[in-house]
């Protein structure tokens, strides 16, 4: 049992979360996975187990505190410690500046930024005693530069791309791999397949993000010696105005 580690991806959905799951499941990494309806995580974790890898789902707000901390608790006392942690949660939602809400901004602040800071918080408290771990933040276009329309989405990420920054700061050092990468670009969901059908329609020719790809860059970032660690970098595909 000893020699078991797990990763925990905060925010697995069918797509980017998924993907991450699945690499590092095939790499012996035991899957542990939120959303906060753990029921839709059942497909999931039964691809894993079929492929011979372990998977656990669990229902978590990442917005709640005693929810992360009793998750890292679960995990880590009762299947495996935490070699890897990912924080995934989008929380995309367009609204003009007129009609967005403080429900709305905050809710967004929580879902894409705090839930962040809690995962980040509790994982450190296990990796840092250990001196070693892996803690990733999905970043997005909106970490960068905001777009008109997404002023919630764009505080809230361009939040959470500090709070990498200052936790890789503090822990590098310590011999914790923080990093940012930076999804810039549309992947391939049913959302982007649905909605956007023109732009879907150029995945043949390497137009949209696909998932797998982007868990192969996490793996990356786990796998890099602490000699050329990387912090941030831009995943987006050939065809993205940048």
């Amino acid at each position: 049992m000893t020699d078991k580690k797990a990763i925990l991806v905060i925010g697995a959905g069918d797509a980017t979360g998924g993907a991450i799951a699945r690499r590092f499941a095939r790499e012996g990494y035991t899957a542990c996975m939120t959303r906060r309806n753990a029921d839709k995580l059942a497909p999931l974790v039964a691809q894993i187990q079929a492929a011979g890898g372990e998977a656990h789902g669990f229902a978590s707000d990442a917005r709640k505190e005693e929810a992360m901390v009793a998750l890292v608790e679960t995990v880590e006392s009762e299947i495996a410690p935490i070699e890897v942690a990912v924080f995934n949660i989008g929380a995309n939602v367009r609204f003009p500046i007129t009609e967005t809400t403080a429900r709305v901004y905050f809710k967004v602040w929580e879902m894409a930024c705090f839930g962040g800071f809690l995962m980040g918080r509790e994982v450190a408290k296990r990796m840092v005693p250990r001196g070693r771990g892996t803690i990733l933040f999905t970043g997005a276009t909106a970490s960068l530069r905001g777009r008109d329309g997404y002023a919630a989405f764009a505080g809230a990420k361009a939040a959470l791309r500090a709070l990498a920054q200052s936790m890789a700061r503090e822990l590098w050092p310590k011999g914790i791999h923080v990093a940012h990468p930076v999804v810039d670009g549309a992947i391939d969901t049913e959302f982007i397949r649905s909605t956007f059908p023109d732009r879907y329609a150029t995945k043949a020719q390497g137009g949209i993000v696909d998932p797998e790809h982007i868990a192969e860059t996490y793996w990356l970032l786990h796998q890099q010696p602490r000699d050329a660690w990387t912090h941030e970098l831009e995943i987006r595909p050939w065809r993205e105005t940048w």
